[in-house]
C-alpha cells in the first residue's frame, strides 16, 4: 500500500491524482484507493486539511495530487455587501463550515439553512462545486484564500501561517445581559 506521509509543494512528476470530498481531507488519517484502484493511505499531522492541488508525498518518492471532489452545496448571492457579510455572520453563529469567495458564500446544502438564508434576502443556487471552506481563525492548519479555482496541471504552493488570530488563555465572553459592576 502506498502511504503519503509528507506536504510537498512542489514536484516535477505527478504519480497519481486523488480526488476527495472535504469531508475526507479534514482526516489526518486516511485509507482510501486512487482511482487505478492501488491502495492509500494518507497520514499527516493532525489539524491538517487539504486543499485542491496540494501536494503528498510517498517516502519513496511518488506524489499524489489531491483534488477537491465535486460536492451538492449552495452558491450564496445577495444584492449588497453588507447582506452577505448578514449571512455570513448568520453562518457563523450557527458553526456553519463556510467557503468565502470574493462576492459570494458557499455551504453544503441544508434545506434550513436554505429557508434562514433566503429569509435574509440571499439567493440561494444549488451547485456540484469543489468546496474549500474557510479553516477558522483558531485552526492550525493552513489558510485558504476562497475563490480560488485551479486547473489540474497548476501547482498550488501552499504556506503555513499558524493560526489567524490570537489564541487567548483566558477569554471572559461578555454578553449584552451581563450586569454591569461598579
Amino acid at each position: 500500500m502506498l502511504i503519503l506521509n509528507a506536504k510537498v509543494s512542489h514536484t516535477d512528476s505527478i504519480y497519481a491524482w486523488l480526488v476527495l470530498p472535504y469531508e475526507l481531507r479534514v482526516n489526518s488519517r486516511l485509507r482510501t484507493a486512487l482511482a487505478s484502484g492501488e491502495e492509500v493511505a494518507i497520514i499527516t499531522q493532525r489539524g491538517t486539511i487539504l486543499r485542491n492541488n496540494d501536494l503528498l508525498s510517498s517516502d519513496d518518492g511518488k506524489v499524489v495530487q489531491i483534488i477537491s471532489a465535486e460536492e451538492p452545496t449552495y452558491r450564496i448571492t445577495c444584492n449588497s455587501a453588507h447582506n452577505l457579510l448578514r449571512c455570513a455572520f448568520h453562518l457563523g453563529n450557527r458553526h456553519t463550515v463556510t467557503q468565502v469567495a470574493d462576492g459570494y458564500l458557499r455551504i453544503y446544502q441544508d434545506s434550513v439553512l436554505k429557508e434562514m438564508l433566503e429569509g435574509l434576502g440571499a439567493t440561494v443556487i444549488e451547485e456540484k462545486a469543489q468546496f474549500e471552506p474557510e479553516s477558522g481563525a483558531y485552526s492550525t492548519g493552513e489558510h485558504h484564500h476562497g475563490g480560488h479555482t485551479h486547473d489540474h496541471d497548476h501547482h498550488h504552493h501552499s504556506h503555513g501561517h499558524g493560526p489567524l488570530a490570537p489564541i487567548p488563555a483566558r477569554q471572559k465572553i461578555h454578553r449584552a445581559t451581563d450586569a454591569q459592576s461598579s
